[in-house]
C-alpha cells in the first residue's frame, strides 16, 4: 500500500515522502496515529504541488546554511567554566553554552537544537568536538575548548 507521510517516521521516511508499506502497518498504525495518508490520485497531485513550491524555499535555506558553514570552518570556540583543581568542571557544558559562545565570540547565531555534542556530557576541561546540523545536507564539526575560569 502506498502512503504519503505527514511527518517524519524513524526508519521509514521523512515528511512528504511516498513510501510503500504493508497494508496492516498502514491501516493499524500510520493512518490512525496521523503519520500518513493514503496515496490516492488527488493526494499525489497535492504532494507534487507542495514539493514544487517547497523546492525554492529549500534552496534558499541551503544557500544560507552553506554561507554559515563557510564562516565557521576552522573556528575554535572557547568556553569558560568553573572547575576544581583536578580539572573536573562543576556541572557540564551543553549545546546552549556552545551556541552562546559562538554568538559572543564570532557573532554567528546558531540554534542550540542544531548542535550535537559528541559522546557523553562534557564534564572536564579539554578540547571536544560538536556536530552542527544546519540543514539536511549541510553538516560540519567544530572544535570547542572548555577552560577553567
Amino acid at each position: 500500500m502506498e502512503i504519503i507521510l505527514i511527518q517524519d517516521v524513524p526508519n521509514l521516511g521523512f515528511k512528504d515522502d511516498m513510501v510503500t508499506v504493508k497494508d496492516g502497518y498502514a491501516r493499524n498504525y500510520l493512518i490512525p496515529k496521523g503519520m500518513g495518508i493514503l496515496a490516492i490520485a488527488s493526494e499525489k497531485k497535492k504532494l507534487a504541488e507542495t514539493i514544487k513550491q517547497r523546492a525554492f524555499k529549500e534552496e534558499k535555506l541551503k544557500k544560507e546554511a552553506d554561507k554559515i558553514a563557510e564562516k565557521m570552518t576552522d573556528i575554535h570556540v572557547k568556553i569558560g567554566a568553573k572547575a576544581g583543581t583536578t580539572g573536573k568542571i562543576f556541572g557540564s557544558v551543553n549545546a546552549l553554552q556552545i551556541a552562546e559562545a559562538i554568538k559572543s565570540q564570532y557573532d554567528i547565531d546558531i540554534d542550540r537544537k542544531k548542535i550535537v555534542v559528541d559522546g557523553a556530557a562534557v564534564k572536564e576541561v579539554g578540547v571536544y568536538t560538536a556536530k552542527i546540523n544546519l540543514h539536511k545536507e549541510v553538516r560540519f564539526d567544530i572544535k570547542f575548548e572548555v577552560i577553567a575560569e
